[in-house]
């Protein structure tokens, strides 16, 4: 039986190892682990002292320069120009909270929503997805009298204590609560073509259970590209009927963002979109702002009035007029650049030059995903019953050590989690290709 990883611990340094690296990096490593730890945590075999970015690219502290396949947070890419300016002309003239009346925070919120479904109609600022899903959460239970939650198996949704618990694949020793329910989205890599029917059955049973428990359903929690399982996004619509047996059991169904969201698939500005349903929470974070901390939930005036009866809401920066104009401009670029359409363009480029590595190489054994959200899984002799971590783990810090950062994802750990700025072109594309290859080939 294959072995569940830890996804937060996947493709980290070890700690302990300080010693065996150069004396400056040692340093810095030890000052983090005397300072920060033992929470801090560390990319790659040899951590990376990053200095300086722009675009597509990273610099470390030696001036080398990586190509960046992984950072979803700067998501138009490294220090864009038009947030930087929008960020600093606004802290030139004040960074105050909401309870102040300011236009930026109103014209953000109408133009943001004018990308949503009709009936998604308010949005409250946060500043982290965590909070946003946290917020979410509280919103479902108060509006539906309801505490269960179905996510998926190798779900991450954040890091506070509500959030942590439908988070499974944050868990190192604990177990699920009870009041938490998980669909194993891994099989849908086999069933391709009974898909919809599974998820539907898969969804139904989860309610039973919660139910059965006492708990009732309160909400379906998903990521809807299903990022941390390994990036599943097809067959288009195939969450749509579990959507809608959680709607009819009176659950809502909430779609975390934080990832699909903001242009990434290529194909629409939300990843629900794909699968032609209509959540009744949207919850926002990482790319929003291009690095500066925004975050957001979008949802229903109904839902939102449950809350404010029983305790209301405020957060001391979420939409604080820098976030607001960090967000704004992240907006902007979207549109005035047409980066969706380059995305969609770029991402099916991207995506036939992993296939054709499949072709050539039996350790990938399946790629995944839409627009610049791809995944890669690495097996033993192609078998995709037989996933291979270490060799995934060996393949992203042989890409590391050539120039390339690349990240990693799914229940075992061995789908290589392929997540560029959108600012990705096909000339990017082509090296990291061509790098990808020569790492396969070495491992």
């Amino acid at each position: 039986m294959s072995k569940v990883r830890d996804i937060l611990a996947q493709n980290a340094f070890n700690l302990d190892a300080a010693n065996t690296l150069d004396e400056k990096t040692s340093a810095l490593v030890k000052s983090r682990l005397n300072n920060v730890g033992p929470t801090t945590m560390l990319f790659y075999q040899e951590p990376l002292h990053i200095v300086r970015g722009e675009g597509t690219w990273l610099y470390d502290s030696n001036g080398r320069q990586f190509l960046d396949v992984y950072n979803n947070v700067p998501s138009l890419g490294h220090c864009h120009p038009k947030v930087i300016e929008a960020v600093h002309d606004q802290m030139r003239n004040v960074n105050i909270h909401t309870r102040y009346l300011h236009e930026t925070m109103h014209i953000y919120a109408e133009k943001l929503l004018g990308t949503m479904p009709e009936s998604i109609n308010r949005l409250v600022m946060t500043c982290t997805g965590t909070e946003s899903n946290d917020l979410a959460m509280r919103l479902a239970t108060t509006y539906t009298k309801k505490k269960g939650f179905i996510v998926s198996e190798a779900a991450y949704h954040g890091n506070s204590t509500a959030v942590t618990e439908v988070s499974p694949s944050a868990y190192k020793i604990q177990k699920l609560p009870d009041h938490v329910v998980t669909i194993p989205v891994a099989p849908i890599n086999i069933n391709k073509d009974q898909i919809e029917e599974w998820f539907a059955q898969s969804v139904m049973d989860a309610i039973d259970k919660l139910e059965d428990r006492g708990y009732g359903c309160a909400a379906l929690l998903i990521d809807t590209i299903f990022s941390s399982d390994g990036v599943y996004s097809d067959p288009k619509g195939f969450i749509k009927k579990g959507v809608d047996i959680v709607k009819s059991r009176g659950g809502l169904f909430i779609a975390d963002e934080v990832q699909p969201g903001f242009g990434r698939t290529g194909e629409s500005m939300w990843g629900f979109e794909r699968h032609a349903v209509i959540p009744d929470i949207i919850t926002m974070g990482k790319p929003m702002g291009n690095g500066y901390p925004v975050a957001g939930l979008a949802s229903r005036l109904d839902l939102l009035e449950s809350l404010s009866i029983e305790a209301g809401y405020f957060n001391t920066f979420g939409g604080s007029t820098v976030a607001a104009a960090a967000a704004l401009a992240v907006l902007e670029t979207i549109q005035e650049e047409g980066l969706i359409a380059k995305v969609n363009e770029v991402g099916g480029y991207l995506k036939n030059g992993l296939y054709q590595l499949q072709a050539q190489y039996p350790c990938i054994s399946d790629v995944r995903g839409v627009g610049l959200f791809l995944g890669a899984d690495v097996s033993k002799d192609g078998d995709v019953n037989a996933p291979d971590a270490e060799r995934a783990t060996a393949i992203m810090n042989t890409l590391r050590q050539n120039g390339v950062l690349l990240g990693g994802a799914g229940k075992y750990a061995n789908t290589l989690k392929i997540r560029p700025p959108l600012c990705f072109n096909k000339s990017h594309a082509d090296l990291f290709i061509c790098k990808l290859e020569q790492a396969i080939k070495s491992t």
